[in-house]
């Protein structure tokens, strides 16, 4: 088996039971503090404001591209990348430093991607590392740009405003063809050449993006991503779940609210459980397609500790 191919077949499994993690959390005194509820002194507003600047930070800090592996496990989770339409648009939401954008870029070469993030200087690293990968024709179909989805929202350029009212009337010309193989002229035209815009996405890609979102504006941010997609487009989700070894490492003055807490960095993180997500897309305006806990074990190589790590994943389309 292939170095990518055992990572995928690592990252899929099923190595323990999420309801026997959950109960003997629950059951260990030490590990209460996690259970209690939580109410933040902080507006939403400065929240939203310390968070972008922590991340910001955090990208300049680790902007040589070593920090995080390219996630080649993806296109297992999600081979509907792979099978799509030639020339379908996927809007790659907290692009990072590239480690997901390039897997989608090598697994179909006819996706055109569109790659977001809050740090420009993180989007710089991006482009130099997937420019060194030797994609085919990385520089046609791989648009990058600066965005805080969740305060900002997209710019017109993915969906102008005529196009998110067409596809709120599921107009025909409109709809998404994500499981079809069919070239789509119009794609291959730049932005520049387009008299509004890209005419909006046929897939959004959520990977360990909302979880660093303050949770108050989580449901503004799922909304953004609906409104730019086609009617009939997926959106992929995967993020940390509830229990996930790293929240259990976080001390009690580290919470900021419930289930979500913050870095000695400032970075945030929150661990989703099953319905918290499917409540969040659903209320969004999206249907269920899937959503399970990916629970994977695994040892650190260096102290022989073994790791339980939990995922949610999910797939959601627009109706």
């Amino acid at each position: 088996m292939s170095v990518s191919k055992a990572e995928a077949s690592e990252y899929h499994s099923k190595d323990f039971n999420w309801e026997t993690l959950r109960q003997e959390i629950e059951n260990d005194p030490s590990l209460n503090y996690h259970l209690l509820p939580f109410n933040s002194p902080q507006p939403e507003e400065q929240h939203s404001n310390d968070s972008i600047k922590a991340w910001q930070n955090f990208h300049v800090q680790h902007s040589s591209g070593k920090f995080f592996k390219e996630r080649r496990y993806l296109l297992k989770e999600f081979p509907e990348l792979v099978s799509c339409a030639d020339g379908s648009k996927v809007l790659e939401v907290g692009c990072g430093n590239g480690s997901t954008a390039l897997p989608i870029l090598r697994g179909n070469e006819k996706i055109i991607l569109y790659a977001c993030d809050c740090s420009n200087e993180t989007l710089e690293r991006a482009k130099e590392f997937i420019a060194a990968s030797n994609v085919a024709s990385v520089e046609h179909r791989l648009h990058p740009f600066y965005c805080d989805f969740a305060t900002t929202g997209f710019p017109k350029f993915l969906a102008c405003d005529y196009c998110r009212e067409m596809f709120s009337c599921k107009d025909q010309n409109c709809l998404s063809d994500v499981g079809e193989k069919r070239t789509h002229e119009t794609d291959s035209l730049s932005m520049e050449e387009r008299s509004c815009c890209v005419g909006g996405v046929d897939f959004v890609t959520l990977i360990f993006t909302l979880s660093a979102v303050p949770l108050q504006t989580m449901p503004t941010a799922i909304r953004e991503c609906f409104s730019v997609l086609k009617p009939g487009g997926l959106l992929l989700f995967r993020d940390y779940g509830l229990y996930d070894m790293t929240m259990l490492r976080f001390e009690s003055d580290q919470r900021v609210g419930f289930r979500e807490y913050m870095r000695s960095d400032g970075t945030r993180s929150y661990f989703f459980c099953l319905d918290t997500a499917r409540n969040l897309f659903i209320s969004a305006g999206f249907i269920e397609l899937e959503i399970e806990y990916c629970c994977v074990k695994s040892v650190n190589r260096r102290n022989g500790e073994s790791m339980r790590r939990v995922w949610v994943h999910g797939k959601f389309q627009k109706p």
